[in-house]
Protein backbone atom coordinates (compact mmCIF):
# COMPACT_ATOMS: atom_id res chain seq x y z
CA UNK A 1 0.00 0.00 0.00
CA UNK A 2 1.65 3.62 -0.61
CA UNK A 3 0.88 6.79 1.00
CA UNK A 4 -0.12 8.07 -2.55
CA UNK A 5 -1.83 6.81 -5.43
CA UNK A 6 -1.48 7.83 -9.00
CA UNK A 7 -3.90 7.31 -12.22
CA UNK A 8 -1.86 6.94 -14.86
CA UNK A 9 1.46 4.70 -15.28
CA UNK A 10 4.45 6.65 -16.77
CA UNK A 11 5.68 5.73 -19.49
CA UNK A 12 8.83 2.94 -18.90
CA UNK A 13 12.39 3.46 -19.55
CA UNK A 14 14.16 1.31 -21.92
CA UNK A 15 16.47 -0.39 -19.58
CA UNK A 16 20.19 -0.72 -20.48
CA UNK A 17 21.18 -4.10 -21.77
CA UNK A 18 23.44 -6.05 -19.59
CA UNK A 19 27.15 -5.44 -20.74
CA UNK A 20 28.21 -7.61 -23.57
CA UNK A 21 30.12 -11.25 -23.07
CA UNK A 22 31.25 -14.25 -24.57
CA UNK A 23 29.12 -15.87 -22.28
CA UNK A 24 26.09 -14.40 -23.83
CA UNK A 25 23.18 -17.39 -24.69
CA UNK A 26 20.41 -15.15 -25.66
CA UNK A 27 20.59 -11.70 -27.48
CA UNK A 28 17.38 -9.80 -28.19
CA UNK A 29 17.94 -6.44 -30.23
CA UNK A 30 15.58 -3.64 -30.90
CA UNK A 31 12.58 -6.52 -31.07
CA UNK A 32 8.66 -5.16 -31.94
CA UNK A 33 6.07 -6.74 -32.69
CA UNK A 34 2.52 -6.06 -32.98
CA UNK A 35 -1.33 -7.72 -34.05
CA UNK A 36 -2.95 -5.84 -36.43
CA UNK A 37 -2.82 -2.10 -35.28
CA UNK A 38 -1.65 -2.75 -31.89
CA UNK A 39 1.73 -2.98 -30.90
CA UNK A 40 2.42 -5.50 -28.24
CA UNK A 41 6.10 -5.09 -27.84
CA UNK A 42 8.30 -1.99 -28.44
CA UNK A 43 12.03 -1.83 -29.14
CA UNK A 44 12.87 -4.99 -26.89
CA UNK A 45 16.53 -5.33 -26.10
CA UNK A 46 17.89 -8.16 -23.61
CA UNK A 47 21.20 -9.96 -22.66
CA UNK A 48 21.43 -13.65 -21.16
CA UNK A 49 23.86 -15.27 -20.11
CA UNK A 50 24.76 -19.01 -20.86
CA UNK A 51 23.23 -21.22 -17.93
CA UNK A 52 21.93 -18.08 -16.49
CA UNK A 53 18.30 -17.90 -15.24
CA UNK A 54 15.80 -15.05 -16.31
CA UNK A 55 12.79 -13.90 -14.65
CA UNK A 56 10.41 -11.84 -17.31
CA UNK A 57 7.60 -10.52 -14.69
CA UNK A 58 4.74 -7.97 -16.15
CA UNK A 59 1.58 -7.34 -15.30
CA UNK A 60 -1.25 -8.94 -18.41
CA UNK A 61 -1.27 -7.56 -21.52
CA UNK A 62 2.57 -6.39 -21.09
CA UNK A 63 4.24 -8.55 -23.79
CA UNK A 64 5.30 -11.21 -21.81
CA UNK A 65 4.11 -14.29 -23.52
CA UNK A 66 4.83 -12.46 -27.05
CA UNK A 67 8.38 -12.22 -26.17
CA UNK A 68 8.75 -15.65 -25.34
CA UNK A 69 6.83 -17.28 -28.17
CA UNK A 70 9.25 -14.39 -30.45
CA UNK A 71 12.55 -16.00 -28.62
CA UNK A 72 10.83 -20.43 -29.26
CA UNK A 73 10.17 -19.42 -32.87
CA UNK A 74 6.60 -19.47 -33.04
CA UNK A 75 6.18 -15.94 -33.80
CA UNK A 76 8.53 -13.91 -36.45
CA UNK A 77 9.35 -10.25 -34.90
CA UNK A 78 8.05 -6.98 -37.16
CA UNK A 79 11.51 -5.45 -36.39
CA UNK A 80 14.86 -6.18 -34.51
CA UNK A 81 16.57 -9.57 -34.18
CA UNK A 82 17.09 -12.71 -31.85
CA UNK A 83 20.31 -14.43 -32.24
CA UNK A 84 21.53 -17.90 -29.92
CA UNK A 85 24.80 -18.41 -29.07
CA UNK A 86 25.46 -15.60 -31.72
CA UNK A 87 23.60 -16.81 -34.55
CA UNK A 88 20.90 -14.76 -35.62
CA UNK A 89 17.80 -16.84 -35.96
CA UNK A 90 15.18 -14.34 -36.22
CA UNK A 91 15.58 -11.13 -38.16
CA UNK A 92 17.70 -9.08 -40.65
CA UNK A 93 16.61 -11.28 -43.32
CA UNK A 94 17.48 -14.78 -41.06
CA UNK A 95 14.51 -16.95 -39.93
CA UNK A 96 15.08 -20.35 -37.84
CA UNK A 97 12.23 -22.28 -37.23
CA UNK A 98 11.02 -23.62 -34.07
CA UNK A 99 12.16 -27.02 -34.23
CA UNK A 100 15.66 -26.44 -35.31
CA UNK A 101 16.31 -23.77 -32.22
CA UNK A 102 17.34 -26.56 -29.57
CA UNK A 103 15.05 -24.46 -27.36
CA UNK A 104 12.59 -26.66 -24.75
CA UNK A 105 9.76 -24.96 -23.76
CA UNK A 106 6.71 -25.72 -21.23
CA UNK A 107 3.39 -23.87 -21.00
CA UNK A 108 0.82 -23.11 -18.40
CA UNK A 109 -1.04 -26.13 -17.85
CA UNK A 110 2.08 -28.18 -19.28
CA UNK A 111 0.00 -29.47 -22.57
CA UNK A 112 0.66 -33.11 -21.77
CA UNK A 113 -1.39 -35.42 -24.39
CA UNK A 114 -4.08 -37.10 -22.06
CA UNK A 115 -4.38 -39.79 -24.22
CA UNK A 116 -0.62 -40.75 -23.53
CA UNK A 117 1.14 -42.24 -20.61
CA UNK A 118 3.69 -40.21 -18.54
CA UNK A 119 6.65 -42.55 -20.23
CA UNK A 120 4.75 -41.83 -23.50
CA UNK A 121 4.63 -38.16 -23.09
CA UNK A 122 8.37 -38.14 -21.82
CA UNK A 123 9.39 -40.05 -25.17
CA UNK A 124 7.59 -37.56 -27.21
CA UNK A 125 9.62 -36.72 -30.24
CA UNK A 126 12.78 -38.83 -29.18
CA UNK A 127 13.38 -41.28 -32.63
CA UNK A 128 14.27 -44.75 -31.34
CA UNK A 129 16.09 -44.97 -34.62
CA UNK A 130 18.43 -42.20 -33.76
CA UNK A 131 18.78 -43.45 -30.04
CA UNK A 132 21.56 -46.18 -29.19
CA UNK A 133 19.82 -48.94 -28.21
CA UNK A 134 17.02 -48.38 -30.24
CA UNK A 135 13.55 -48.58 -28.06
CA UNK A 136 15.25 -49.91 -25.32
CA UNK A 137 17.58 -46.79 -25.11
CA UNK A 138 14.57 -44.19 -24.88
CA UNK A 139 13.05 -46.06 -22.37
CA UNK A 140 16.20 -45.69 -20.31
CA UNK A 141 16.53 -42.26 -21.32
CA UNK A 142 12.85 -42.20 -20.13
CA UNK A 143 13.85 -43.41 -16.52
CA UNK A 144 16.74 -41.19 -16.15
CA UNK A 145 14.41 -37.94 -16.71
CA UNK A 146 11.85 -39.15 -14.65
CA UNK A 147 14.60 -39.61 -11.85
CA UNK A 148 16.25 -36.79 -12.86
CA UNK A 149 12.37 -34.67 -11.94
CA UNK A 150 12.17 -36.70 -8.42
CA UNK A 151 9.12 -38.59 -9.93
CA UNK A 152 8.85 -42.69 -9.09
CA UNK A 153 9.21 -44.50 -11.78
CA UNK A 154 6.14 -46.17 -11.19
CA UNK A 155 4.19 -43.29 -12.88
CA UNK A 156 5.46 -44.16 -16.21
CA UNK A 157 2.35 -45.99 -16.62
CA UNK A 158 -0.44 -43.63 -15.52
CA UNK A 159 -1.81 -40.99 -17.63
CA UNK A 160 -2.00 -37.58 -17.39
CA UNK A 161 -5.01 -37.14 -15.23
CA UNK A 162 -4.09 -39.71 -12.65
CA UNK A 163 -1.64 -36.84 -11.41
CA UNK A 164 -1.25 -34.22 -9.04
CA UNK A 165 -0.92 -30.84 -10.92
CA UNK A 166 2.85 -30.70 -9.84
CA UNK A 167 3.50 -34.10 -11.07
CA UNK A 168 2.23 -33.34 -14.35
CA UNK A 169 4.63 -29.78 -14.51
CA UNK A 170 7.49 -32.43 -13.43
CA UNK A 171 6.62 -34.47 -16.48
CA UNK A 172 6.33 -31.83 -18.86
CA UNK A 173 9.52 -30.51 -17.58
CA UNK A 174 11.43 -33.82 -18.13
CA UNK A 175 9.52 -33.91 -22.16
CA UNK A 176 11.15 -30.39 -22.46
CA UNK A 177 14.28 -32.07 -21.40
CA UNK A 178 13.86 -35.03 -23.42
CA UNK A 179 15.25 -33.53 -26.53
CA UNK A 180 18.51 -32.02 -24.90
CA UNK A 181 17.87 -28.38 -25.05
CA UNK A 182 20.51 -25.39 -24.86
CA UNK A 183 17.58 -23.19 -23.38
CA UNK A 184 14.17 -23.68 -21.27
CA UNK A 185 11.61 -21.27 -21.82
CA UNK A 186 8.50 -21.94 -19.01
CA UNK A 187 5.65 -19.75 -19.50
CA UNK A 188 3.92 -19.29 -16.08
CA UNK A 189 4.48 -23.07 -15.52
CA UNK A 190 3.28 -22.47 -11.36
CA UNK A 191 0.25 -20.34 -11.99
CA UNK A 192 -2.87 -22.57 -11.35
CA UNK A 193 -0.86 -24.66 -8.60
CA UNK A 194 -1.73 -24.06 -5.37
CA UNK A 195 0.46 -21.72 -2.83
CA UNK A 196 2.25 -24.52 -1.29
CA UNK A 197 2.54 -26.78 -4.39
CA UNK A 198 3.70 -23.90 -6.33
CA UNK A 199 6.47 -23.33 -3.99
CA UNK A 200 7.77 -26.59 -3.85
CA UNK A 201 7.96 -27.35 -7.74
CA UNK A 202 9.48 -24.22 -8.85
CA UNK A 203 12.16 -25.30 -6.46
CA UNK A 204 12.49 -28.84 -7.35
CA UNK A 205 12.26 -27.12 -11.05
CA UNK A 206 14.82 -24.84 -10.68
CA UNK A 207 16.87 -27.42 -9.37
CA UNK A 208 16.95 -29.75 -11.96
CA UNK A 209 17.53 -26.96 -14.50
CA UNK A 210 20.61 -25.59 -12.29
CA UNK A 211 21.81 -29.40 -12.71
CA UNK A 212 21.77 -29.82 -16.06
CA UNK A 213 23.17 -26.09 -16.79
CA UNK A 214 20.26 -25.18 -19.16
CA UNK A 215 20.32 -21.60 -19.87
CA UNK A 216 16.38 -20.32 -18.74
CA UNK A 217 13.99 -17.80 -18.99
CA UNK A 218 10.76 -17.84 -16.46
CA UNK A 219 7.60 -15.30 -17.24
CA UNK A 220 5.85 -14.97 -14.65
CA UNK A 221 3.35 -12.27 -13.09
CA UNK A 222 4.24 -13.31 -9.70
CA UNK A 223 6.89 -10.79 -8.38
CA UNK A 224 7.70 -13.06 -5.10
CA UNK A 225 8.25 -16.09 -7.74
CA UNK A 226 10.54 -13.97 -9.92
CA UNK A 227 12.55 -12.26 -7.32
CA UNK A 228 13.32 -16.33 -5.60
CA UNK A 229 13.60 -18.30 -9.29
CA UNK A 230 16.37 -15.97 -11.09
CA UNK A 231 19.55 -14.91 -10.98
CA UNK A 232 17.97 -12.15 -13.24
CA UNK A 233 14.85 -9.70 -13.10
CA UNK A 234 13.34 -8.16 -16.43
CA UNK A 235 10.35 -6.09 -15.66
CA UNK A 236 8.07 -5.46 -18.38
CA UNK A 237 5.64 -3.10 -19.16
CA UNK A 238 3.96 -1.48 -21.64
CA UNK A 239 5.77 -3.15 -24.44
CA UNK A 240 9.02 -2.57 -22.77
CA UNK A 241 11.54 -3.79 -20.17
CA UNK A 242 11.34 -0.98 -17.88
CA UNK A 243 14.53 -2.47 -15.40
CA UNK A 244 17.01 -5.62 -16.15
CA UNK A 245 19.25 -6.35 -13.21
CA UNK A 246 20.22 -7.92 -10.43
CA UNK A 247 16.85 -9.36 -7.84
CA UNK A 248 18.47 -7.92 -4.92
CA UNK A 249 19.18 -4.66 -6.73
CA UNK A 250 15.94 -4.18 -9.07
CA UNK A 251 13.94 -4.73 -5.63
CA UNK A 252 15.91 -2.14 -3.79
CA UNK A 253 16.52 -0.11 -6.14
CA UNK A 254 13.92 0.50 -8.62
CA UNK A 255 14.38 2.32 -12.09
CA UNK A 256 10.97 4.13 -11.01
CA UNK A 257 8.19 4.67 -9.26
CA UNK A 258 5.67 2.20 -11.29
CA UNK A 259 8.48 -0.56 -11.04
CA UNK A 260 8.84 -0.02 -7.29
CA UNK A 261 4.80 -0.65 -6.80
CA UNK A 262 5.05 -3.89 -9.06
CA UNK A 263 7.44 -5.50 -7.61
CA UNK A 264 5.93 -5.45 -3.97
CA UNK A 265 4.87 -3.33 -1.24
CA UNK A 266 6.08 0.50 -1.73
CA UNK A 267 5.74 2.80 0.84
CA UNK A 268 6.02 6.64 -1.34
CA UNK A 269 5.91 9.70 0.85
CA UNK A 270 7.08 13.40 -0.79
CA UNK A 271 10.33 14.34 0.67
CA UNK A 272 12.80 17.07 0.13
CA UNK A 273 15.99 16.44 -1.10
CA UNK A 274 19.29 18.20 0.17
CA UNK A 275 22.63 16.87 -1.03
CA UNK A 276 22.32 13.01 -0.42
CA UNK A 277 19.14 13.36 2.65
CA UNK A 278 15.71 13.77 2.03
CA UNK A 279 13.60 14.66 4.60
CA UNK A 280 10.04 13.42 5.51
CA UNK A 281 7.37 12.51 7.73
CA UNK A 282 10.17 9.64 8.92
CA UNK A 283 12.99 12.23 9.39
CA UNK A 284 16.09 12.60 7.22
CA UNK A 285 16.61 9.52 4.84
CA UNK A 286 19.90 8.69 3.25
CA UNK A 287 19.38 8.39 -0.59
CA UNK A 288 22.62 7.32 -3.17
CA UNK A 289 22.60 8.81 -5.73
CA UNK A 290 19.59 11.48 -5.73
CA UNK A 291 18.09 11.65 -8.96
CA UNK A 292 17.35 15.24 -8.08
CA UNK A 293 16.99 18.33 -5.35
CA UNK A 294 14.11 19.97 -4.11
CA UNK A 295 11.02 18.39 -4.37
CA UNK A 296 11.16 14.33 -4.77
CA UNK A 297 9.05 11.54 -3.94
CA UNK A 298 10.82 9.04 -1.62
CA UNK A 299 10.31 5.21 -1.55
CA UNK A 300 11.17 2.57 0.75
CA UNK A 301 10.23 -1.08 1.65
CA UNK A 302 7.82 -1.71 4.48
CA UNK A 303 10.08 -4.32 6.25
CA UNK A 304 12.74 -0.88 6.13
CA UNK A 305 10.68 0.33 8.70
CA UNK A 306 10.70 -0.47 12.33
CA UNK A 307 8.59 -0.09 15.96
CA UNK A 308 11.25 1.34 18.20
CA UNK A 309 11.43 1.79 21.80
CA UNK A 310 11.87 5.36 21.98
CA UNK A 311 12.25 7.44 18.99
CA UNK A 312 11.05 10.97 17.45
CA UNK A 313 9.32 9.25 14.63
CA UNK A 314 5.77 8.46 15.73
CA UNK A 315 2.98 6.98 14.13
CA UNK A 316 -0.74 6.00 15.43
CA UNK A 317 -1.90 3.12 14.62
CA UNK A 318 -5.01 2.79 11.85
CA UNK A 319 -6.13 -0.79 11.77
CA UNK A 320 -4.22 -4.38 11.41
CA UNK A 321 -4.30 -6.95 9.43
CA UNK A 322 -3.22 -10.24 10.98
CA UNK A 323 -1.61 -12.81 8.90
CA UNK A 324 -0.16 -15.77 11.67
CA UNK A 325 3.46 -15.11 10.97
CA UNK A 326 3.32 -11.46 10.93
CA UNK A 327 0.68 -8.40 10.90
CA UNK A 328 -0.03 -6.16 8.84
CA UNK A 329 0.12 -2.44 10.14
CA UNK A 330 -1.42 0.90 8.83
CA UNK A 331 -0.48 4.13 10.75
CA UNK A 332 -0.81 7.60 10.52
CA UNK A 333 2.01 9.42 10.45
CA UNK A 334 2.93 12.65 12.41
CA UNK A 335 5.82 15.38 11.46
CA UNK A 336 8.66 15.06 13.09
CA UNK A 337 9.73 16.86 15.63
CA UNK A 338 11.94 19.30 14.08
CA UNK A 339 9.01 20.54 11.44
CA UNK A 340 5.78 19.81 14.13
CA UNK A 341 6.17 24.25 14.86
CA UNK A 342 5.18 26.13 11.82
CA UNK A 343 4.78 25.36 8.17
CA UNK A 344 7.69 24.56 6.19
CA UNK A 345 7.61 25.88 2.08
CA UNK A 346 10.14 23.08 1.18
CA UNK A 347 8.10 20.35 2.93
CA UNK A 348 4.84 19.18 1.91
CA UNK A 349 4.64 16.31 4.26
CA UNK A 350 2.93 15.03 7.47
CA UNK A 351 -0.06 13.07 7.83
CA UNK A 352 0.30 10.19 5.55
CA UNK A 353 -1.27 7.12 5.96
CA UNK A 354 1.87 4.03 5.52
CA UNK A 355 1.91 0.66 5.68
CA UNK A 356 4.51 -1.70 7.76
CA UNK A 357 4.99 -5.02 8.96
CA UNK A 358 5.42 -6.51 12.38
CA UNK A 359 5.67 -9.92 13.93
CA UNK A 360 4.26 -8.64 17.58
CA UNK A 361 0.44 -8.08 16.83
CA UNK A 362 -0.58 -6.96 20.38
CA UNK A 363 2.07 -4.01 19.97
CA UNK A 364 0.23 -2.77 17.68
CA UNK A 365 -3.68 -2.09 18.01
CA UNK A 366 -5.55 0.74 16.28
CA UNK A 367 -5.22 4.06 18.36
CA UNK A 368 -1.68 3.12 20.03
CA UNK A 369 1.01 5.43 19.23
CA UNK A 370 3.92 3.82 17.96
CA UNK A 371 7.72 5.29 17.55
CA UNK A 372 9.30 4.49 14.69
CA UNK A 373 12.50 4.08 12.89
CA UNK A 374 14.03 3.61 9.36
CA UNK A 375 16.86 0.76 8.13
CA UNK A 376 18.95 1.51 5.14
CA UNK A 377 18.52 3.77 2.28
CA UNK A 378 15.74 5.16 0.23
CA UNK A 379 15.30 5.34 -3.35
CA UNK A 380 14.00 9.13 -4.55
CA UNK A 381 11.94 9.69 -7.88
CA UNK A 382 11.65 13.18 -9.41
CA UNK A 383 8.24 14.62 -9.66
CA UNK A 384 6.58 13.83 -12.72
CA UNK A 385 6.07 17.03 -14.72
Amino acid sequence: MTAQSTSRLPEPRIAPSVAASTNTHLEIAGVTKNFGSQDVLRGVNLLVAKGGTTAIVGPSGSGKTTLLRLIAGFEQPLAGSIALNGSTVAGDGVWVPAHKRKIGYVAQDGALFPHLTVAQNVAFGLDPAKRPGGRRGVAGRVGELLEMVSLDPDMAKRRPHQLSGGQQQRVALARALAREPELMLLDEPFSALDAGLRVATRRAVAQVLAETGVTTILVTHDQAEALSFADQVAVMRGGKLAQTGNPFVVYTRPADRATAEFLGDAVILDAWMEGSLATCSLGGIPVRRPPAQGRVQLMLRPEQIRIAEDSPIRGVVVDTDYFGPETTVRLKLALPPELAGGADHRYPGGGEIITIRHWNASIARPGMELCLRVVGEGVAFPIEP
